[in-house]
């Protein structure tokens, strides 16, 4: 491979660590909550990120070979930190969405660090596009807990 094509599977790869680790992320969000309309939320974020790795997995093996790693550090920070806001806020569902939605605006970014590259595939663009457009749909649309039903 060369240099732009290492650059290209470094963010993909860091997308699908990102992805892996916002699916546990949100799993546990969803046990730590006793608001029914966050856990539904952080539930369906958990499947929503999962399909987002299986069609994300489909492409990028069309293109690459061994993407598979277990899981990121920065992820597992921000996994952490997670876990460490729901200790100490126990019940603050609040607390739980903004750090929900810091973490989608993170992932936000490293989408837009792929699409910024001229080398991929037209497919895998309209795919990361979509998915994109989709996590920031997201968070203009449930901001608040007041706009989760």
């Amino acid at each position: 491979m060369n240099a732009t094509t290492d650059k290209i599977y470094d963010e993909l790869q860091e997308i699908l660590e990102k992805n892996r680790d916002a699916v546990k992320g949100y799993k546990k969000a969803a046990e730590n909550t006793d608001h029914s309309g966050l856990k539904a939320y952080f539930e369906r974020k958990a499947t929503e990120r999962s399909q987002f790795n299986s069609e994300l997995g489909r492409e990028i093996k069309a293109a690459y070979t061994d993407f598979d790693i277990d899981g990121s550090f920065a992820g597992s920070i921000h996994r952490a930190w997670m876990d460490v806001k729901s200790l100490f806020s126990a019940d603050d569902a609040e607390s739980m969405l903004e750090e929900s939605i810091r973490g989608d605006k993170a992932a936000i970014d490293e989408y837009n660090d792929v699409l910024e590259e001229t080398g991929i595939s037209q497919s895998l663009r309209s795919l990361l596009t979509q998915q994109r457009n989709k996590i920031q749909q997201d968070i203009s649309k449930n901001n608040s807990l007041e706009n989760l039903h």
